[in-house]
């Protein structure tokens, strides 16, 4: 067996992985590479292979850096069958089409500054017509219960407590009357997250590769980072401004949704009027109401006695119209808005921002980690002054910030998934950047597990 490494490798982006046994040929993950325009075009739309051959696609969950490729390996000739969880199924669905819109918003901009310089009209990277056709493909399967992708090939998805439907993937190979057993992490989430089921440790594998985004980090007891949450909008609602939330739609929108009806359902919190402002996260919610076998124990108690479902509640608004958006921005009473993108980059969260930084009565919450050079990460550095659209804005709103919220794994809890197996006979880091990777090797090694590496981009191991 071959595991060749087509992305996510020494970087946490475009998750790409091939598999080949028997003569067949699986790839795990189709992740869109995202990073400089320049870099990511070609990089994108070229594979280190030819997608016609392949006979299967594994897929852990919807994220784009795990999905949002799908559209290129389609429409370069792949027809075989795309295998994920059912919500993992419907969530793609959503989010590629939304992925293919933006790809062609993005491309209208581009080409108007093109024509101004006398260049031809480039094309998108993908469309939504593209998007559309990877839905057929999709098999949508249960936890649990192992089924063949290829001649030779058994998988089993297994709960990865990341996002609602993500999974870990426990394959076996077998290859004349050689067996190999490897357990692919996708994205490894964190026990006691909301909503979601916790993660199921690794078992009875010869291999396990895995994610090391936050090798280096620990994270902070989600518990306090939702009370740290329902602190700062007591506080905002007592002085009567507006608390303004960058989230990322898929994930983090429903998980803040969810923790604002714990708040005012257990009386914690006054009920205050609460706008999820995204219509990729209202269609996403959608899909979380769809499916309940994904949730907790917790949530699912919640649900029972509430008589409502979990992310639903008097006074939270799921708004698609634009005019309505635009009409948040002249009403002055206390609420929570809630909207896309997730590093403040782009969509609705721009105008809401745009008209509410200079009250000082008002709140931003940053709730994420926040890339460089993103309006996001000079808000929680606590500029002075922001770009919007290209004007300056002061920054008089309070800039709040809150850790203890993301979705991945932190460094103890990634030792304990790698030493879960016993007599592993190695361990592949995948899904992170070097600093990560070296502070995690170092544990694992203290930890009894020697054999940890850390492939380069387009390298292949035997197994």
């Amino acid at each position: 067996m071959r595991i060749t490494f087509n992305g996510a490798a020494r970087t946490v982006t475009g998750s790409q992985y091939l598999l080949e046994a028997n003569g067949s040929k699986v790839l795990l993950e189709c992740g869109l590479f995202q990073g400089r325009r320049s870099d990511t075009y070609e990089r994108n739309r070229s594979f280190n292979f030819d997608p016609s051959q392949v006979n299967a696609v594994l897929l852990s969950h919807a994220h784009i850096d795990h999905s949002g490729n799908l559209p290129n390996l389609v429409k370069q000739g792949y027809e075989g069958p795309i295998y994920a969880t059912r919500a993992t199924a419907s969530l793609a669905e959503v989010m590629l089409l939304d992925s293919g819109h933006i790809q062609e918003a993005d491309i209208l901009f581009i080409n108007k500054r093109r024509l101004r310089r006398g260049l031809p009209p480039a094309e998108p990277l993908y469309t939504q017509e593209d998007a559309a056709k990877v839905a057929p493909l999709l098999r949508p399967t249960d936890y649990d219960k192992p089924f063949e992708a290829a001649p030779g090939v058994k998988v089993e998805f297994v709960e990865a407590g990341h996002i609602l439907g993500s999974a870990a993937l426990r394959l076996e190979v077998q290859e004349g009357s050689r067996r190999t057993r490897l357990w692919f992490s996708g994205d490894i989430g964190r026990p006691g997250l909301p909503i979601v089921r916790d993660p199921v440790l690794p078992s009875d594998v010869d291999y396990v590769m895995m994610e090391c985004t936050y090798g280096d980090k620990q994270h902070n007891d989600p518990e306090l980072a939702h009370r740290e949450f329902a602190d700062v909008v007591r506080r905002t609602v007592r002085r009567g401004g507006k608390v303004i939330v960058p989230a990322f739609a898929v994930g983090r929108t429903q998980e803040l949704v969810y923790s604002l009806h714990l708040l005012i359902a257990s009386g914690e919190m006054p009920p205050i009027p609460v706008y999820v402002d995204s219509p990729l996260a209202v269609n996403a919610t959608r899909v979380f109401e769809q499916h309940p076998e994904c949730y907790d124990e917790q949530t699912l108690k919640f649900i029972r006695l509430g008589k409502h479902p979990a992310l639903q509640f008097g006074g939270l608004h799921y708004v698609r119209d634009v005019e309505e958006s635009k009409a948040l921005n002249e009403r002055k009473e206390p609420m929570v808005i809630i909207s896309a993108s997730g590093m403040a980059e782009t969509g609705r969260i721009l105008h809401h921002l745009k008209n509410n930084i200079e009250d000082p009565n008002n709140t931003i919450l940053i709730v994420s980690w926040q890339a460089p050079d993103t309006l996001g990460r000079r808000l929680a550095e606590r500029a002075k002054v922001v770009k919007i659209f290209g004007e300056e804005y002061p920054v008089r709103a309070e800039i709040a910030t809150i850790g203890g919220l993301s979705a991945h794994a932190g460094q103890d809890m990634l030792v304990k998934y790698a030493r879960a197996v016993r007599s592993v006979k190695g361990v592949i880091l995948v899904h992170g950047e070097e600093d990560a990777a070296t502070a995690l090797r170092e544990k694992l090694g203290s930890a009894g597990i020697k054999r940890v590496v850390y492939p380069d981009l387009f390298t292949s191991i035997e197994l």
